[in-house]
């Protein structure tokens, strides 16, 4: 039995609440970065585009999963990378570190499952090529835990679906092999698709028009609704225009959104990043080889908006709006901008978007 001192001290350590997001400067999201010198951080960035706090990195980051309550972060190495670390975005200590079995390299991205019981990891089994979803239980020091399915070949980037926990990953079909460094591998084959996992399992599985095979699935935004937008990316003849956004609801066909063809000409075929706006009116796409964002309204047929940015990319939900950040340091907000003496990666990280 526990002596009197034990049990004080147990009920007195229970009675300490968790640290939360806030006492890491409030951050409102997470963004990798480049600094000046070569080395790599993640960042969390406060709402009015400041830097709350800074954790070095070992490598380059892609996206990073963001614990939806306590201060913690999980940047996983893009393609073909085998790290992810386990942040405390307070101290900036790595607490664990995640490398995948042997056979696997991570995609770049990951989700929390569960009030963040569970991470999710996108991986690539790339002896047979398919996409799997690996899965670590956060509350035993991220311990593996299995994986399931992630219902195509190319599992880039998996999230939860808000309010829910389901599962939808982008699978963009490329088949790649770390012996062949970023080498694409299937292009006359591919086949990308958006799936639906739930409890273990592909519960639906969505493809666009076969005019559109060639259009890699790679980064998904979700609606509390259940609206699904996805940016794309094109492997097809370089000369052709093709819509780079498309949405979907579960049980219904997927819809392609595109501007004209001139302002349609600018994103280069690369659509980087896709986000919905916080009262869920807009969805943004980002396209860093033309510096231009498009943002379209969530529903109806009118043009884009644009968005005119060097090297824009990241995108996520921002109060009511949106932000944007590029490599050149700026973070674009509802209410202003700020700028950095360092390069912004891919993507910015809502935190407790979902």
């Amino acid at each position: 039995m526990l002596s009197r001192r034990h049990f004080l001290a147990a009920a007195a350590a229970a009675s300490i609440p968790a640290p939360s997001w806030a006492e890491a400067g409030a951050p409102a999201f997470l963004a990798a970065a480049k600094r000046p010198d070569g080395s790599y951080a993640l960042c969390g960035l406060t709402a009015a585009g400041e830097i709350a706090f800074r954790v070095s990195l070992p490598d380059r980051g892609h996206a990073a999963a963001a614990h939806p309550t306590r201060p913690v972060a999980v940047a996983i190495a893009r393609r073909p990378g085998r790290f992810g670390l386990v942040l405390d975005c307070l101290t900036g200590a790595v607490t664990h570190r995640l490398e995948p079995p042997a056979d696997r390299h991570f995609y770049g991205h990951g989700a929390y499952l569960d009030d963040g019981r569970i991470l999710v990891t996108t991986e690539n089994a790339f002896a047979t090529g398919e996409g799997r979803l690996g899965l670590w239980d956060a509350h035993r020091g991220y311990r593996r835990i299995g994986d399931m399915p992630s219902g195509g070949i190319g599992s880039h980037e998996v999230i939860r679906l808000p309010g829910t926990e389901t599962l939808a990953v982008a699978n963009g079909g490329i088949r790649t092999h770390p012996g062949s460094d970023r080498d694409k591998l299937n292009l006359d084959t591919m086949r990308p698709n958006l799936s639906y996992v739930r409890d273990g399992a592909v519960v639906e599985t969505v493809e666009l028009d076969p005019a559109l095979r060639r259009a890699s699935i790679r980064h998904i935004a979700a609606r509390p609704d259940g609206l699904l937008a996805m940016a794309l990316q094109w492997e097809g003849d370089p000369a052709r225009i093709v819509p780079l956004l498309a949405t979907h609801r579960q049980g219904e066909m997927p819809r392609t959104h595109a501007a004209d063809e001139a302002a349609q000409a600018v994103l280069q075929g690369y659509a980087g990043s896709v986000a919905i706006s916080g009262d869920g009116g807009e969805i943004a796409i980002t396209g860093p080889r033309g510096g231009v964002a498009h943002v379209y309204a969530a529903e109806g047929t009118v043009p884009p908006r644009i968005v005119h940015r060097p090297d824009i990319c990241g995108t996520a939900p921002a109060g009511a709006g949106l932000a944007f950040t590029d490599g050149l340091g700026g973070v674009l907000h509802p209410g202003g901008a700020a700028l950095h003496r360092v390069a912004w990666d891919n993507h910015l990280v809502a935190i407790g978007a979902a």
